[in-house]
Parts: C-alpha cells; structure tokens; sequence
C-alpha cells in the first residue's frame, strides 16, 4: 500500500483528492495539511511514501516545505501539484527535490499513475520539460537561487568518469536511454547502469535532479 499525504491550502481540494485516491486499492490517504508547516509535522508523525504537494499557500510555501521534506525525510518523495504546466514555482519545486509535477486538472487515472510512478522511484516529468523550465525559468527563480553561468565544470562531477560525464550531459539534454546509446555506441544495458552509477555518485534520486545539477554545474548550458 502506497501512503499518500495531502497539502493544500484549500479544503475542497483536499477533500477531491482524497476521493480520488482513496478508491485505488493500492493507493492511501493518510493524513492532510494546510500549509508547508504542518505538512512537515505530519511527514514526521506519518511518514508517508509520497506528499502531495500543492505551491503557492500561506506561511511556509510549497517550495519550502519541499526542501525540508527532501532533506530530512529522504523516504518520503514529493509531487507538486500545479496550475500550468510550464510555471516557474513548479520548476522551483524541482530544483528544491520534488519528483515531478502534475496538473490540477489531470484525469483522476492520471493523479493515481503519477503516484505510484512517483512511489517506484521515477520522475512524472520528462527531462526534456526540465530542459525547457530551465531555459525559460532558471535565472529567475523564486527561491533566489543562481542558475550555472560559469563554463568551468563544477568540481561535484570530479566523482564521475569520463563515460557517466557523457551520459549525464546526454540525459541533460533530455535524451532517453535508446537515445543515449545510439549517441553513444553503446548498448541499453550499459546506459542504465551509467545513468544509475552517475546517480548514486552525485546523490541523485532521478534523471529530473540529473537534468537540474548538469546545469547548475555548467556541464549544459541555456539555449
């Protein structure tokens, strides 16, 4: 059973959400919260597999509570739920470790997938997208933060060889595994396993996270 936590500030919403995800037998809501503050006591008090997480709410906002989430509860994964679907405080959220992002006018089938997507440890947005917030959105960033603009490559990828720098610029352009091993020479199988080694050794959850350190490290650049 997959355990979900619902923030948002508004009741209704909640209240949608929980019928939506209540009916997927595999699938459980657990607990609710308002605000970013109190989602943060009840992940301690829960524990949940997955929050999600609405953006824009009073007090602590959802970007803030993403951050803490991610660094202190490293279990629980975040979905950002979102109004457009290329918004500057969803790619905030993604730069803060949220797994990816979803409409609030996504089909009911559509939340229940994103979940357990969410919950198997993939991304439920394509790094591609991540590619094109980054280029519209990463210099100006609600959360104050600089986007890379140095052609230096940052010493965090000294970790990584030669073939896995390869792989994380490929997969920074938003390439697909098949895609990377075309481009490369190189077989599926030996993709997956760079991609999970680059991964590992620079703390990543996701291709998503991937997409966001290759540019804020230089290794890509906007444009």
């Amino acid at each position: 059973m997959t355990t979900v936590l619902l923030v948002d500030d508004q009741s209704l919403i909640r209240m949608g959400l929980r019928l939506v995800i209540d009916s997927e037998p595999d699938l459980e809501v657990v607990g609710e919260a308002s605000d970013g503050a109190v989602a943060l006591d009840q992940v301690i008090a829960l524990a949940p597999d997955v929050v999600l997480m609405d953006i824009r709410m009073p007090g602590v906002d959802g970007i803030a509570a993403t951050r803490r989430v991610v660094a202190e509860h490293p279990g629980t994964r975040v979905l950002v739920l979102t109004t457009f679907d290329v918004d500057e405080y969803a790619f905030a959220a993604l730069r803060a470790g949220a797994s990816g992002f979803l409409l609030k006018s996504a089909r009911p089938e559509e939340l229940a997938d994103a979940i357990r997507t969410i919950a198997s440890g993939e991304s439920v947005v394509a790094p591609r997208v991540v590619r094109r917030m980054l280029d519209l959105f990463a210099p100006h960033l609600p959360s104050g933060a600089d986007a890379a603009g140095s052609s230096d490559v940052d010493p965090r990828l000294a970790v990584l060889t030669p073939r896995e720098l390869d792989v994380l610029r490929a997969v920074a352009e938003g390439l697909s595994n098949a895609e990377i091993a075309e481009q490369l020479v190189l077989s599926t199988t030996t993709v997956k396993t760079h991609v999970g080694n680059m991964l590992a050794k620079l703390g990543l959850r996701d291709r998503v996270q991937a997409v966001i350190v290759a540019y804020e490290c230089g290794l890509v650049g906007r444009g």
